[in-house]
C-alpha cells in the first residue's frame, strides 16, 4: 500500500510552512506502508496542476493533504471541502479570487474518505491535540481539498483521501505573539499516525465530534 503526503510551500510573506517542514520529516515506510510526498505551491491556479502530477507519479492508495490554520490550536482532520474560493488574501501568485467555485459545475461539497474520527482518538491517545473540524476555510487549503476528492471521484484507481490542517511552528507563534502552536516533530508524529489508522481501516467509528470550527 501507497501514500501520497502533501505540504505547503510559505505563504502570507511568512517564511516557513508547518506543513510543508513536517512533511519532509516523514519516514519513507510506515510498518508496510510506503509514503511518498510532495510540496505544493500556495496558488489557486497551479496547486491543483501540481497534485494531480503527484498522484499521477505516485499512483497511491491514500493521499493526505496538510497545510497551515494559523491560529488553531488541535491537529484538525477536516470532514468537509466546500467549492468555494473565497479569499481573504492574496496567493502566492498574487490572485485573490472572490465567490468563485474550485470546480465549475461541481457539487456543492466533497467529504473526507479517511477514517477521520478513528484517527482523531489515536491522536489523543499519542497526546496530541486532535479534532474532526468541519470548515476547511476558503482559501488555498479548502481549495486543494476540494480539489482532492474531484480528482479522486473521477480517478480510475480507487484512493481514500482527506486532509489535515496544522497549527503554527513555534517560531511563527513567537513572532506573533499569544498563538498556539506545535513543534514540527509532533505535526509529523500526528501525521505518521493518520497514515497508520488509515492504513489499517476504512471504516471509521461513530462518535461525536460535532465541532463547528
Amino acid at each position: 500500500m501507497k501514500a501520497l503526503v502533501t505540504g505547503f510551500e510559505p505563504f502570507d510573506r511568512d517564511t516557513i510552512n508547518p506543513s510543508g517542514e513536517a512533511v519532509r520529516l516523514l519516514k519513507k515506510r510506515i510498518g508496510s506502508l510506503q509514503v511518498v510526498t510532495a510540496e505544493l505551491p500556495c496558488s489557486f491556479g497551479n496547486s491543483t496542476k501540481a497534485l494531480r502530477e503527484a498522484i499521477e507519479d505516485a499512483k497511491p492508495d491514500i493521499v493526505l493533504c496538510t497545510g497551515l490554520a494559523g491560529g488553531r490550536a488541535e491537529l484538525c482532520l477536516e470532514r468537509v471541502a466546500i467549492n468555494v474560493q473565497d479569499a481573504r488574501i492574496r496567493d502566492n501568485d498574487g490572485k485573490q479570487p472572490i465567490d468563485k467555485p474550485v470546480v465549475k459545475d461541481g457539487p456543492a461539497a466533497h467529504f473526507a474518505t479517511l477514517p477521520i474520527k478513528a484517527c482523531v482518538v489515536e491522536l489523543r491517545k499519542a497526546g496530541l491535540p486532535a479534532a474532526v473540524s468541519n470548515t476547511a476555510g476558503t482559501f488555498v487549503c479548502n481549495h486543494i481539498f476540494y480539489a482532492l476528492m474531484d480528482i479522486a471521484a473521477g480517478h480510475p484507481i480507487p484512493m481514500r483521501c482527506g486532509f489535515l490542517h496544522v497549527p503554527y511552528a513555534p517560531e511563527q507563534a513567537a513572532r506573533l505573539g499569544a498563538a498556539p502552536s506545535m513543534a514540527i516533530e509532533d505535526i509529523a508524529r500526528g501525521i505518521e499516525i493518520v497514515l497508520r489508522v488509515s492504513a489499517a481501516r476504512e471504516g471509521d467509528i461513530r462518535t461525536a465530534e460535532g465541532k463547528i470550527s
